[in-house]
C-alpha cells in the first residue's frame, strides 16, 4: 500500500496532498544550499532547519486528533501516521547532518552527547522517536496489541517534551519561536486531559486557549530571568503593552482563537449528521 492510498488501493486526495506538501520543507533547505542562501555555515543552517522542521511536525502530528475531534473530520486521522514518520526523517537527517559537522567522527560525536547536555536530552528525544515510528505499522500494532502499542505512543508527549528542552538550551538569547511553540504544545495537553465533553465546548476551548496564553507569557519570562537576569515581571508586562513587538503568547492566543471557528463548523456537521440520521 502506497502512502497516498486507502485500504481499498484507491488514491486518497488528502494523503498524496500530504505526502507532497511533507517534501516540502526538506526541498526548501536544499534549494537555500544551492543558492547559498545559507551561507556562511551551511551545515549548521540546515542542522538547524531540519530540527526545527521535525518539532513543528511532531506538534502538528498532535494537533490532528484535537482537530479531528472538534471539527468532527474523522479522514483526517489517516493523514496523522505520515506527519509524524516524517517528523522521525527529519529527526534522522538532522541528526546526520550533526554527524557530518563533526567530519564523519563517531568518538567525537559520542563524547559530544555524553558530556553536553543538551545533546544528550536531543539524543534520547531522537532514539525515543525513532523507535515510535518504526513501531507505527499496523504490524507493529497487532504485535503489541492495541493496549500496549498505544501505551508506548503515549511517550510522545514526554519525548516532545524533551526535545524542547534540547531547543532551549542550544538556542543562543531569542526564543521567541521556541516559546510560542511551546505555548501550543501546553495547549495540546491541556485539551488531552480535558473530558470528553469539554473537548469540543466553545468555553473550554476558550479557557484552554487563555490558560495557554498566560503559560507562555510565564515561560518566556522565566526564561528571559534565568537566561539575562532581566526581571520575569518586565518581560511579562510587555505582553501587554500596546507599544510592543508582537509577543509569543499573543500569536498562541490569535492561533488557538481561530480553533473555534472549526468548533462552530464541527457542531454544524453533528447536527446535519444527526438530522440526515434521523
Amino acid at each position: 500500500m502506497a502512502p497516498w492510498t486507502d485500504y481499498q488501493g484507491r488514491v486518497a486526495p488528502l494523503k498524496l496532498a500530504t505526502f507532497v506538501a511533507l517534501f516540502g520543507p526538506g526541498l526548501s533547505i536544499i534549494w537555500q544550499w544551492v543558492q547559498g542562501d545559507l551561507a556562511p555555515k551551511p551545515v549548521t543552517e540546515a542542522l538547524h532547519q531540519t530540527g526545527t522542521w521535525a518539532v513543528h511536525l511532531l506538534l502538528i502530528s498532535l494537533a490532528i486528533t484535537p482537530i479531528r475531534t472538534i471539527a468532527q473530520w474523522p479522514r483526517l486521522i489517516d493523514i496523522r501516521r505520515m506527519v509524524g514518520v516524517a517528523a522521525c526523517l527529519y529527526l534522522v537527517i538532522h541528526f546526520g547532518l550533526y554527524i557530518y559537522d563533526q567530519k564523519g567522527d563517531m568518538l567525537r560525536v559520542a563524547s559530544e552527547i555524553a558530556l553536553r547536555f543538551y545533546l544528550t536530552i536531543g539524543f534520547v528525544a531522537l532514539l525515543g522517536i525513532v523507535a515510535l515510528g518504526i513501531t507505527s505499522t499496523d504490524g507493529w500494532v497487532r504485535r503489541l496489541g492495541a493496549m500496549r502499542w498505544n501505551k508506548l505512543h503515549r511517550t510522545i508527549y514526554w519525548l516532545t517534551v524533551l526535545a524542547f528542552i534540547h531547543a532551549f538550551l542550544q538556542s543562543k538569547v531569542d526564543v521567541s519561536d521556541w516559546v510560542m511553540l511551546s505555548g501550543l504544545f501546553f495547549a495540546m495537553i491541556m485539551w488531552r486531559f480535558a473530558k470528553k465533553r469539554a473537548q469540543t465546548g466553545f468555553l473550554p476551548l476558550v479557557v484552554i486557549a487563555l490558560a495557554a496564553t498566560l503559560a507562555t507569557g510565564l515561560v518566556e519570562a522565566l526564561w528571559y530571568w534565568g537566561k539575562t537576569g532581566v526581571m520575569a515581571s518586565r518581560v511579562l508586562a510587555a505582553n501587554f503593552d500596546p507599544d510592543m513587538a508582537v509577543r509569543p503568547a499573543q500569536w498562541v492566543l490569535v492561533y488557538l482563537l481561530l480553533v473555534l471557528p472549526l468548533q462552530a463548523f464541527g457542531r454544524w456537521r453533528g447536527l446535519k449528521k444527526r438530522k440526515a440520521a434521523s
